[in-house]
């Protein structure tokens, strides 16, 4: 079951494990098959995936810098325009 799901997607998995079992599918597949749908399901409704980071994106670090008026900003590495932030 993917991660930081709740009731309504838990559902929806073991719905649609289910199905694919039923139709054959080797458990383990079936489980596959339930989970890039609910993760599917969920990244169309603009859900967060269970895991990852909160750490901003290098666009939208450039986006700051360019509201900022940092020179330079183009040519600058993930990690210099955190620098230059101050993040």
């Amino acid at each position: 079951m993917p991660r930081g799901s709740g009731p309504k997607r838990e559902r929806q998995y073991e719905h649609i494990k289910e199905s694919g079992e039923k139709r054959g599918m080797s458990e383990s597949r079936a489980k596959e098959m339930a989970a890039r749908a609910v993760n599917k399901e969920r990244a169309r409704s603009g859900g967060k995936s269970g895991g990852g980071s909160s750490e901003r994106t290098k666009d939208e670090l450039y986006q700051e810098a360019k509201k900022r008026g940092i020179e330079g900003r183009s040519t600058m590495t993930k990690q210099q325009l955190k620098n230059a932030l101050g993040h």
